[in-house]
């Protein structure tokens, strides 16, 4: 995700015009196209290596046998089958000569493809999971919602800045400094219900950071605050290239993190009393 920033942030979004080739008579790129010909075609040979670990987590996945594989092989099996489709989109992205639209597309199916490899991850080391109470469970719902949310109306704004990824392509038409608004909200709203599921856990836990699911939160609570930081740093600058490249790494974490939070707590409520 973040190399894909990049490419869009260097300009070199059309560094390679065409798909799959790089150019129509060569497969990769060629002195003649300069540096943006080299930082896209770089982004593209990192295809290669995703698939390579893919595949290799798949078989992994596969051998481990049925009872061992329980809850891993559907999520081996999407990453496998989401990078190639990545790769598709991204064609369609340069022939399109980079549309908003399938740009915004591509940077979601990756932030899709992020979350699914955190439950792989999640479910690979079979924590252990710790009954909440009702309402930290609903906090749960509330965080997920708004998030995508979030994220999404992020997605919006970026086809509405300023960094196409080539001089020539179009943006969404959409008014960038209201659109920045729009996409705060849910955001804020997001670290507000963050900060809220975190003191429930806090008070149940008995101290800051107690129990895996209050660490996964403190993560979240930290790159929450850094994404709104940087956000609103990188509105009030005219959205310099390194502060946006800044903001899809927080995004990216976001990812992680928001899918980590909603497996440490949807578990079965606690039939407790609430707190």
């Amino acid at each position: 995700m973040v190399t894909g920033g990049v490419v869009r942030l260097t300009g070199s979004g059309l560094g390679c015009p065409t798909w799959p080739k790089c150019t129509e008579g060569s497969l990769v790129n060629t002195p003649e196209m300069g540096i943006h010909g080299v930082i896209e075609f770089t982004n593209r040979l990192l295809t290669f290596v995703l698939a390579l670990v893919a595949v290799l987590t798949f078989v992994t996945v596969v051998r481990l046998g049925k009872k061992l594989r329980k809850g891993l092989f559907a999520p081996a099996l999407i990453l496998g089958l989401g990078i190639p489709a990545q790769a598709v989109l991204g064609g369609f992205t340069v022939r399109t000569h980079l549309n908003p639209w399938f740009v915004g597309a591509h940077f979601v199916l990756s932030g899709y493809m992020i979350a699914v490899a955190s439950v792989l991850v999640f479910r690979a080391f079979k924590t252990e999971h710790v009954a909440v109470s009702p309402t930290i469970y609903r906090f749960a719902n509330g965080i997920a919602a708004s998030s995508v949310v979030a994220v999404l109306v992020g997605v919006l704004v970026t086809g509405a800045g300023p960094h196409s990824g080539d001089a020539q392509s179009v943006r969404n038409g959409l008014d960038l400094e209201i659109w920045q608004h729009f996409h705060s909200y849910p955001a804020y709203l997001m670290i507000t219900l963050i900060i809220m599921q975190l003191g429930l856990l806090i008070r149940r836990d008995g101290k800051f950071a107690g129990s895996f699911q209050s660490k996964v939160l403190a993560g979240l609570l930290a790159v929450s605050v850094y994404q709104a930081v940087i956000g609103v740093a990188q509105a009030r600058m005219g959205v310099p290239p390194l502060l946006v490249g800044l903001h899809m790494l927080g995004a990216a974490s976001l990812c992680s993190l928001l899918t980590f939070q909603w497996l440490v707590v949807r578990g079965k409520p606690s039939v407790s009393a609430d707190v």
